[in-house]
């Protein structure tokens, strides 16, 4: 399958995020940014995680496995983003 490009990232990443955003309810500042981030961010460290410990490999394409390793990844970050939010505030 050929490489996701830039904007199919983003909507790959919203798609994520969003999801992980329904997954785990509640109030959290900066709305679709911060969500399409977290989703961006969540597919990286998705992907990184699943080729270092489940000898899968980079999210680079659209399929339900990349799309399930980018939530997890989403999830994982909006964790830590209210684990930090949480003490600043």
């Amino acid at each position: 399958m050929p490489s996701m490009g830039c904007v199919s990232l983003v909507l790959f990443g919203l798609l994520a995020g969003a999801l992980a955003k329904f997954l785990m309810p509640g109030k959290d500042p900066g709305g679709w940014i911060v969500t399409t981030l977290l989703g961006i961010g969540g597919a990286a460290l998705g992907g990184w995680l699943s080729s270092h410990f489940l000898n899968g490999g980079p999210i680079q394409s659209w399929s339900l496995k990349n799309l399930v390793v980018a939530v997890v990844g989403s999830i994982l970050l909006l964790l830590i983003y209210r684990m930090f939010r949480g003490r600043s505030s």
